[in-house]
């Protein structure tokens, strides 16, 4: 039984699905299935709203970089290092280092959640920025956004009327950075 740990591979930003594909490919056609095992690159479903418009995407966890199961040897490591897109594995020179059980996990586990759960939503502003609010009552209102409550997708933002700071509690989507 091979010893099989998890290493990282640096690829070319953008590409790291072709990358993963051609690796998965060179490993079938060099009949080391049973030597690397696993190619991943993990990623997470987000949920953003553009133009009115609710959109769900995936977004690489980590860009520019796979994640490969691999019983390290010389052949192993010369097929994944020249497949075409790879840099290099990360390590020092010529060693490349394997993860640690607890990265490898969260990494596991972060991409089953990907595939379970429900869309992260993409809120592009944090507390303290200043927003427009786009719908609604306030329309065309300024405010400061003083809470991003990140998992109900509700903004509190801080507007002037009549001379006085009202709270005003809003979905992510009603406001837009300012």
């Amino acid at each position: 039984m091979p010893e099989l740990k998890w290493y990282v591979v640096r690829v070319q930003s953008n590409k790291e699905e072709t990358v993963k594909e051609n690796i998965e490919k060179r490993v079938k056609m060099a009949g080391m299935e049973d030597r690397i095992t696993r190619v991943l690159v993990p990623c997470e479903q987000v949920s953003e709203i553009r133009s009115g418009h609710r959109r769900i995407f995936e977004r690489k966890s980590y860009p520019g970089y796979v994640m490969v199961e691999i019983e390290m040897a010389e052949d192993t490591w010369f097929l994944v290092r020249e497949t075409p897109g790879v840099g290099d594995f990360v390590g020092a020179g010529n060693n490349p280092i394997p993860m640690s059980q607890h990265e490898v996990d969260r990494m596991l586990g972060q991409a089953q959640q990907s595939e379970e759960a429900a869309p992260k939503l993409l809120i592009n502003f944090d507390e303290s920025d200043t927003v427009r609010i786009t719908t609604g009552a306030f329309e065309n209102f300024e405010g400061v956004v003083e809470e991003v409550d990140r998992e109900k997708g509700r903004v509190k933002v801080a507007v002037t009327i009549f001379g006085r700071n009202t709270l005003v509690e809003l979905e992510y989507w009603q406001v837009e950075k300012f």
